[in-house]
C-alpha cells in the first residue's frame, strides 16, 4: 500500500492526510450531476438524429424540468465532442421567370460545328464545399468539347458568366460569326 501513493506525493506536493482524505470523498456532486446530464445529452441528440444542437437541448431540457444553463449543456457537449450535423442550404439557382429580354435559340440544340470557335455554349453550375456553396460558370467550345473559359466565386451572379467569357474570348479571339448560346438565365 505504501508504494501506491508515495508517487503521487513525489509528483505533487499534497499532505499524506490531504491525499487520503481526498480519496474517501470521492467524486463531487457537480461531476456527478454532469455525469447524469451528460448522458441526457447524448440520449437527446441521438434520438433527435443528431441534428439538435446546444439551444434545442437546452430547451428540451427544459421542458423536462432539468434547470441548467445553455453554456454548461455547450460546455458538456464539448467535452464529449457532441455536435450538430449543419443542414445543407439549397443552392440558389438560376431565376426563369424574370422580366428581361429572351434572345432566340439558334442553335435549337445542335450543337456540332466543323471548326473552332464557331459555337460556344455557356453555363452555370454549383458544388457544396464545407465551406457553402461554390458556383462554376463555364464557356465551352462545340468544336473541341474544351471548357475554354470559366469563373468560380461564393454568389450565383452574371459577373461570373461575363468573368469566364472574357477568358475564352482572351484566349480564343474569335471572330464575327461566333454563336454564343446559354440557358435562360445565364448571361
Amino acid at each position: 500500500m505504501f508504494s501506491d501513493y508515495t508517487h503521487v506525493l513525489r509528483a505533487v506536493p499534497v499532505s499524506e492526510n490531504g491525499y487520503f482524505n481526498w480519496r474517501k470523498r470521492g467524486i463531487c456532486q457537480r461531476k456527478q450531476d454532469d455525469r447524469q446530464l451528460t448522458e441526457r445529452i447524448e440520449d437527446a441528440f441521438h434520438e433527435n438524429r443528431g441534428v439538435y444542437g446546444s439551444p434545442r437541448i437546452h430547451a428540451e431540457r427544459k421542458e423536462q424540468g432539468i434547470h441548467c444553463g445553455r453554456k454548461r449543456i455547450v460546455r458538456l457537449m464539448k467535452q464529449q465532442n457532441i455536435m450538430a450535423k449543419r443542414r445543407r442550404q439549397k443552392a440558389q439557382k438560376t431565376e426563369s421567370t424574370h422580366p428581361f429580354p429572351v434572345a432566340p435559340n439558334i442553335l435549337q440544340r445542335d450543337f456540332t460545328t466543323d471548326a473552332p470557335n464557331q459555337k460556344w455554349m455557356t453555363d452555370m453550375t454549383f458544388v457544396a464545399t464545407s465551406e457553402g456553396w461554390l458556383y462554376l460558370a463555364g464557356v465551352l467550345d462545340a468544336y473541341s468539347r474544351k471548357l475554354i473559359g470559366w469563373a468560380m466565386g461564393k454568389e450565383h451572379d452574371a459577373l461570373l458568366v461575363k468573368q469566364a467569357l472574357q477568358m475564352a474570348l482572351l484566349q480564343r479571339e474569335p471572330g464575327a460569326d461566333l454563336i454564343h448560346h446559354s440557358d435562360r438565365g445565364s448571361e
